[in-house]
């Protein structure tokens, strides 16, 4: 250190800090040998808190005003050092301004997935981030718990804590609400409020306030995405033999615009349309969609009934609800056809006894 810094370090006589950074939380106002003069003028401006340590141990904390430092001013501090009857020489004291304003545009984001179970779709891995904003409300707490003896502490050396305590506690909000996924989308304010309201005293511990929390985004795998997507294309294309029909009537007129391009491929969808036509025309009833692990469907007085197994079919037999004459269907055939003419049915009237003959 050159001779005009040591003059410039023995001769000052304001303490105050001018923050030119955005991100600084703490600075330590450096002098040589931590020696401030009697009488000295501390300005602390507003957005900041001074806080005074004395060998390590915590001392006085002013708030926004300009004040001389004397034992009427230092009250801690002259206990601590023993001025009973005042002082002239200047004393020895660390002094941190710590900046109370608002930091904000701060991230916060999963790392990894977090695994929870969706009613709908059973369990998934979420994906959510979000910015939220911070301040400073206890000086102490956050000079004891956080900064230490950090003489220039930022923003940068306390958001990974920090995004770690949200998603913790993210994390606890989503297995406990059972809120499904799709629903999350439309309540994005209130899990930012839920999650603020969980983290008060995580972030109180640490002399910390989170002034506002926003989720921003939570998302889904790409494959559950991709899924989804198909799902709505379904949802949008509404009846889907209708849009079937729509789409073979285009091919159609198409292929008639170009006769020579696709006589093989008009063959195609004419028969398509057949299969269609000649379905409709079977008993006036569309194919009911197919059931998984279902047999058949039974015509009873124009109304679909079943599926019914093996055994079911039997008891409509017994029953009299079901006839050689009686309309079947099961997935993979193209129209409504009578018992007696479909295997696994017809084969099933030989094994079941006529009904009993009335008395008399």
């Amino acid at each position: 250190m050159g001779l005009f810094d040591k003059l410039r370090g023995e001769l000052i006589d304001i303490v105050e800090w001018l923050d030119e950074s955005r991100d600084t939380m703490v600075h330590r106002f450096d002098r040589m040998n931590n020696e401030i003069k009697n009488g000295a003028q501390l300005i602390v401006r507003e957005g900041q808190t001074a806080v005074f340590i004395d060998r390590g141990q915590l001392a006085d904390v002013f708030k926004p005003g300009q004040y001389t430092l004397d034992t009427k001013n230092l009250p801690i501090l002259s206990t601590i050092q023993g001025w009973k009857y005042g002082f002239e020489s200047p004393f020895k004291c660390e002094v941190y301004f710590i900046s109370t304003r608002q930091f904000t545009d701060l991230k916060w984001g999963t790392k990894n997935p977090i695994i929870a179970r969706d009613p709908e779709f059973g369990p998934v891995r979420l994906r959510a981030f979000g910015t939220y904003c911070v301040r400073v409300t206890g000086p102490e707490n956050f000079i004891r718990e956080i900064v230490g003896t950090d003489g220039s502490f930022t923003t940068d050396e306390i958001v990974e804590q920090l995004r770690n305590l949200i998603v913790s506690r993210f994390a606890d909000i989503v297995g406990e609400s059972k809120m499904p996924v799709l629903d999350m989308a439309g309540n994005y304010d209130e899990l930012g409020k839920f999650i603020s309201s969980r983290i008060v005293n995580d972030f109180e511990q640490y002399g910390l306030q989170v002034s506002k929390l926003l989720v921003e985004n939570i998302s889904l795998p790409p494959e559950v995405e991709a899924a989804l997507d198909k799902r709505t294309s379904m949802g949008v294309l509404g009846n889907l033999n209708a849009y079937t029909q729509y789409q073979a009537a285009t091919a159609m007129t198409d292929a008639a615009k170009n006769p020579g391009a696709g006589s093989a491929m008009g063959m195609g969808v004419g028969m398509m349309m057949a299969n269609q036509m000649g379905g409709v025309a079977a008993g006036s009833m569309a194919s009911p969609p197919p059931v998984p692990g279902a047999n058949f469907f039974v015509a009873v007085d124009g109304q679909q009934t079943g599926p019914f197994d093996a055994e079911a079919l039997k008891q409509q037999i017994k029953a009299g609800r079901l006839t050689r004459d009686s309309l079947v269907w099961k997935e993979g055939m193209a129209a409504w056809t009578p018992a007696s003419d479909v295997a696994g049915v017809s084969n099933l009237f030989g094994a079941v006894p006529p009904p009993i003959p009335p008395k008399g």
